[in-house]
């Protein structure tokens, strides 16, 4: 059995921690661990092969959270843009066995497995999948939750699939015996995926399969083109065959299990104090309360039921139960064309990481650091100039056609439209303060020359 593990989402209701560059899944929540991390420690030890898919901008930040818990996927699956669930287990299916099992997890679900239920709901589901039949796994409702879909089933036969309810219809639903929340976990065998997908989606198959058969393939990677991915209908798993097939069977998994969509699950999660308050902060006649926080100490007085999230770059501040409208929030500061949703002040890359220090008009501060033996993508930008200040280590820099070596507390000027790259050739961090400056400053004003990790522009 292969196990086919989702990356996609930019998981929006839990802003300001989730960013389109770095989403929940790969955000350090637990212990150190990131969900993705903790889906991969589960899921490994029960299939034979791994296979990842991710979007372009985060393939190397799942290299690297691999790396860290020493793991190396089978074969990784790049979507240049996401397109939802039924395109990118098709295009995992076409790339495994026709009668291989396929085990389809996200990346980005909480489950405690203490007592062995999750590894009996897999072995149970993959027994169903080798029959023939698709397998969706079923969480029994402990509340009316109107964030996730449902399940009516009648012993492991699915009667209909529920879209997310609103409260009364959900208090409805669990009041029944054989209802489950729908984890957006499943299992079925390559084959019978396609086969369903034929029957009940044949133009999106067609679009999926063009788009595989331009692929560039070797033997970890599977890198579809933009052009093609783009032209990939929008549409999941559930609506394409779930809620269309004949051949659906239910598995109750008794795991505990949250999907962590919402601040309110991550607060179910969290240790807390005697009054019930989660997070590290100063709680004067509070309860209740959720605070996640960066550096700042963070003070709550006569509070109950607030949720107070704390990034370097942005304060969200809600009352439990309306956690969901976080994503409000983002579709509103896209609105006014803010980079917020897009990128935390710490954005990850192949090469390293940049902090954002501080920005205003006209000018932006960055605190650059290269990994030993990387290099950024030989590039130039059109509507601003970069000063560089090396902090530590030494900088190999290439402009137009001259190499030089910048040492630390020196520095040097790039203009605008000149060809440039920064390189560490050394076995430390190289450290960097970038200031820039220009009508300008967005991170789309970057044409790539040539690039070692092969991003688009």
């Amino acid at each position: 059995m292969t196990a086919v593990i989702l990356c996609g989402g930019s998981g929006t209701r839990l802003f300001p921690i989730s960013r389109e560059l770095m989403p929940k899944q790969f955000a350090s929540l637990f212990e150190g661990d990131s969900l993705f991390q903790r889906t991969v420690k589960r899921n490994v030890p029960l299939c034979e092969k791994t296979l990842i898919v991710c979007n372009t901008e985060h393939y190397f930040l799942a290299l690297d959270q691999l790396e860290a818990i020493g793991f190396e996927a089978d074969r990784v699956l790049i979507e240049p843009v996401g397109r939802n669930t039924a395109p990118a287990i098709a295009l995992a299916a076409l790339c495994s066995s026709q009668d291989e099992p396929l085990l389809v997890v996200p990346s980005d679900h909480l489950i405690d497995d203490q007592d062995g239920r999750y590894v009996e709901a897999i072995k149970a589901a993959q027994k169903e999948a080798l029959e023939g039949y698709l397998v969706a796994f079923g969480i029994k409702p402990t509340y009316p939750e109107t964030g996730y879909g449902y399940i009516e089933a009648r012993g492991n036969i699915v009667k209909a699939f529920k879209e997310k309810p609103n409260r009364e219809q959900a208090q409805e639903l669990i009041a029944r015996d054989e209802v489950y929340w729908n984890s957006g976990m499943f299992c079925f065998t390559a084959g019978a995926y396609l086969q369903a997908l034929a029957e009940h989606a044949p133009k999106l198959l067609e679009q999926i399969k063009a788009a595989f058969e331009t692929a560039k393939i070797d033997e970890k990677t599977v890198r579809i083109s933009r052009e093609k991915m783009s032209a990939i209908d929008e549409i999941s798993v559930d609506y394409a065959v779930m809620e269309k097939a004949k051949n659906i069977r239910v598995v109750s998994c008794a795991a505990k299990w949250s999907d962590m969509g919402s601040f309110e699950s991550l607060y179910n999660e969290l240790p807390k104090d005697d009054l019930g308050n989660a997070g590290k902060a100063i709680y004067i006649d509070s309860k209740n309360n959720l605070v996640i926080g960066s550096s700042r100490q963070i003070s709550l007085i006569d509070c109950e039921d607030i949720m107070a999230i704390d990034a370097s770059d942005a304060l969200l501040i809600a009352k439990k139960g309306s956690g969901q409208k976080a994503r409000e929030v983002v579709k509103a500061l896209k609105a006014q064309g803010s980079e917020l949703p897009k990128v935390h002040s710490i954005a990850h890359r192949p090469w390293g990481t940049y902090e954002i220090l501080d920005t205003g008009d006209r000018f932006k501060i960055k605190r650059i650091v290269v990994k030993a033996g990387k290099r950024l993508s030989l590039q130039k930008h059109f509507r601003r100039n970069e000063h560089w200040i090396v902090v530590s280590g030494a900088a190999i820099v290439t402009l137009e056609d001259k190499v030089c070596q910048i040492n630390a507390n020196e520095s040097i000027y790039i203009h605008a439209g000149c060809a440039h790259r920064l390189e560490n050739q050394g076995k430390i961090d190289l450290v960097i303060i970038e200031a820039q400056v220009g009508d300008y400053l967005g991170e789309d004003d970057i044409v790539r020359i040539e690039d070692d990790f092969k991003r688009d522009q």
